[in-house]
Order: structure tokens, then C-alpha cells, then sequence
């Protein structure tokens, strides 16, 4: 499965997003994801047990904190690979006086916006 954070329906709330950044093994994925990453490259470089990860990568990726794409193999034996899916996270006190939340995304390449694209002409279908 792939999850485009700028494809989710439902933004998350500052609670998920602040509960995703308060916690240690999150800021440990992020904090070593320069480059896209499978969950066993994770593992082996940020040094949490695999279940752990897997369950901080989906904390991460509800959030919309991380992208999730498919990396095709030729064995057939395909991955997940992981990257940040933010530049910026900003919070703040809206007018309600309850706290909003603003991610700045990263630019999108012309093939992600041909992939998107791609992506809802096959929804129609």
C-alpha cells in the first residue's frame, strides 16, 4: 500500500501530529530518513525492534508526517520505502484559542504530479 500524505482526505489533528513528534522512536525515524528508506534499513540504523518500528512508522505516516511508496523489485519481492514528508511544522493558537497546525511540504516533482495524476484517472475507471 502507498500513502501520499497529500493524497489523505483527512488531515490529521495537532494532537496526532504533536503526539507523533513527542514521541522519541518518531523523532529517531525522521531524524535518520535523509534519503527514502525500507523499514529494515530503518532498523538496522536507528536501532529499534522491528514490531516497535513498524508501529511508529504507521503512527508517522497517519500523521502525515512520512510518505510511503513502493520500491518495484525484480524478484518480485517488493518494498515500502519511507521518507519525511514535511520541511516545516508550525503550531499555533488559532482564533478559537485551540491549536492549529501547518506543515510546509516539499516541493512535488513533475513525475509525483504525473503519478498523482495517473493516480485519479484510474479512480475513475
Amino acid at each position: 500500500m502507498v500513502r501520499d500524505p497529500l493524497a489523505s482526505e483527512s488531515a490529521p489533528t495537532a494532537a496526532e501530529i504533536c503526539s507523533a513528534l513527542d514521541d522519541p522512536d518518531c523523532r529517531e525515524i525522521i531524524r535518520n530518513l535523509e534519503e527514502p528508506m525500507t523499514a529494515a534499513e530503518l532498523t538496522d540504523r536507528c536501532d529499534i525492534p522491528q514490531s516497535t518500528l513498524y508501529r511508529k512508522l504507521e503512527l508517522l505516516t497517519d500523521a502525515t508526517l512520512l510518505e510511503e511508496s513502493t520500491e518495484i523489485r525484480r524478484d518480485g519481492h517488493h518494498a515500502s520505502k519511507y521518507s519525511v514528508a514535511f520541511d516545516e511544522i508550525t503550531v499555533s493558537l488559532d482564533e478559537n484559542r485551540e491549536l492549529s497546525v501547518e506543515i510546509e511540504r516539499p516541493a512535488r516533482t513533475a513525475d509525483e504530479r504525473l503519478a498523482d495524476l495517473w493516480s485519479e484517472v484510474r479512480k475513475e475507471t
